[in-house]
């Protein structure tokens, strides 16, 4: 049986035979064959000649007779046929299931979505339905719940300070400083409440706790005494002014229909202030300015708006400045609001600000820290902060506004 040369499968090299004939009838003596490279896919390719003959000794092992013929034979077998077919069919089915999965995977996203935004609307509406009734029954009634939404903020926000994220760059102050100031906060709306203004409580407030910073053991950091100052401004200071202008402007609004209408054992007319027309305006104008800048965005959105927050968008921007302006303006009209047209259009724009940059401080606080959501404590919506955001600046704008207006 002839011996014969296999070509290595996986890494097949070229082979030369030189001088395979010295037949006469050959112009030159010499001549070559050079086997190419061969692919996988010819893996089984196999070169078969004559015996060999030892006229030759300086093939080394490899000679041929004078009359040699030499066949390249590409001999395909059955098994790697079928192999090829089982791979074929292997494939094949792999893709289906790939497919298959992937067909699953947009379905339990798709299912996913529509519970968070089942969650997002039916606790949405509660929450909404709940701050309305706290709003209109003002007082300590509306103190006490705001004291109790400051506390809880407060408490995201140290722990947003503590997290792994802004940790890195800085040095978080002591937890149980942090749990002192969330008190501090939610002390601050009850002072205002009670005092009319929390100017000396502050103060000395920031005193206590800039001390006690000072004095604790270790090496004290300035980013420990900053990020608490400005925890105690953020979640506690400002909020207070709701509690000005809901409480504080007392004034009632003759003008307004729905205040004569108004029963009697709930206040009658004189329930409807300045301050709780004010606020009522200014809370419609804010959720006015997310659902339009959300719906806005998704719809027409392609411009970025800040790198801050990259959903966000100039489209969405517009959109929410024309349905808070929108708002504002219909509110005004119905609720007998003593102010002129353009000073109604201000007071709309100012929410819309203070809106827009209260939600783009706590989408940089929570990029800082590498959170998507201040905390969990609101199916669908996050955290107490992740609500709130957007009403921390615009209280102050909102009295600020209506006070200088002398309403």
């Amino acid at each position: 049986m002839a011996p014969f040369v296999e070509v290595c499968r996986y890494k097949p090299l070229p082979f030369s035979l030189t001088s395979l004939c010295s037949c006469p009838c050959r112009s030159t003596p010499r001549n070559s064959l050079t086997l190419p490279q061969l692919s996988e896919k010819y893996s089984n390719l196999r070169l078969l000649c004559s015996k060999p003959s030892s006229s030759h000794p300086r093939f080394n092992g490899f000679s041929v007779n004078r009359r040699v013929i030499i066949t390249a034979v590409a001999r395909v077998e059955s098994e790697q046929l079928g192999d090829d077919g089982i791979s074929k069919e292997e494939d094949e089915r792999g893709k289906e299931v790939e497919n298959a999965e992937e067909d699953l995977s947009l379905d339990q996203k798709k299912e996913k979505s529509r519970s968070q935004f089942k969650k997002r609307v039916v606790f949405g509406l509660g929450i909404g339905l709940s701050v309305g009734g706290v709003v209109l029954a003002g007082g300590w009634v509306f103190t006490l719940a705001l004291a109790a939404a400051v506390l809880l903020s407060a408490r995201e926000y140290f722990e947003l300070v503590r997290s792994k994220g802004i940790a890195q760059g800085m040095t978080p102050p002591p937890r149980y400083l942090s749990r002192v100031c969330s008190v501090i906060c939610a002390l601050m709306p009850i002072l205002t409440l009670y005092f009319g203004h929390i100017d000396i409580a502050v103060t000395s407030a920031a005193f206590v706790v800039a001390m006690a910073l000072l004095l604790q053991r270790g090496n004290p950091r300035f980013s420990q005494l900053s990020s608490t100052m400005f925890g105690l401004f953020y979640c506690g200071y400002l909020p207070c002014f709701w509690v000005k202008l809901r409480c504080g402007l007392s004034a009632p609004v003759l003008n307004t229909g729905i205040g004569r209408s108004w029963p009697v054992l709930l206040g009658g007319q004189g329930h409807w202030t300045v301050g709780l027309v004010a606020i009522l305006i200014s809370f419609c104008g804010i959720i006015a300015s997310d659902t339009f800048a959300f719906l806005g965005g998704k719809a027409f959105g392609k411009t970025p708006l800040i790198s801050i927050s990259p959903k966000k968008t100039w489209e969405g921007a517009v959109a929410g400045l024309v349905g808070c302006i929108t708002i504002t303006v219909l509110l005004s009209k119905s609720l007998s609001w003593p102010q002129p047209l353009v000073s109604t259009i201000a007071f709309g724009v100012l929410n819309f600000l203070g809106s827009v940059f209260g939600d783009l401080t706590e989408s940089m606080i929570k990029r800082d820290a590498g959170v998507k959501d201040s905390g969990s404590l609101i199916p669908g919506h996050g955290g107490i902060l992740d609500r709130v955001d957007s009403y921390i600046f615009t209280g102050a704008l909102a009295y600020s506004f209506v006070r200088l207006h002398g309403v």
